[in-house]
């Protein structure tokens, strides 16, 4: 089993920044893919980003120069950092981690986007 724990989350105002991290415990394997996904209001989750533990990145289209994502394998962790907040980035952000077969989840954490 392996456990996911987002921080970071909160309240920004548009152009602002938000930096989100995703802790892993539990049964770490080095073969992995991790992923931020997000799901705003009345919306479908959508993937933002992925790494894996080589280090390979993909993007959404939609989040394209403003989205990095990075990774700390010597702490499990994996980030996501977002610049120039827009209002439609506003939504709940959630890590996945995949290791074969099996994904796991973490709780979710409520990014929002207001002046």
């Amino acid at each position: 089993q392996v456990q996911l724990v987002e921080s970071g989350g909160g309240l920004v105002p548009p152009g602002g920044s938000l930096r989100l991290s995703c802790a892993a415990s539990g049964s770490i394997f080095s073969i992995y893919v991790m992923g931020w996904y997000r799901q705003a209001p009345g919306k479908q989750r959508e993937l933002v980003a992925t790494i894996t533990n080589t280090g390979y990145i993909n993007y959404a289209d939609s989040v394209k120069g403003r989205f990095t994502i990075s990774k700390d394998d010597a702490k499990n962790t994996v980030y996501l950092q977002i610049d120039n907040l827009k209002p439609e980035d506003a939504a709940v952000y959630y890590c996945k981690r995949t290791v074969g077969a099996y994904d796991y989840w973490g709780q979710g954490i409520r990014g929002t986007v207001s002046s």
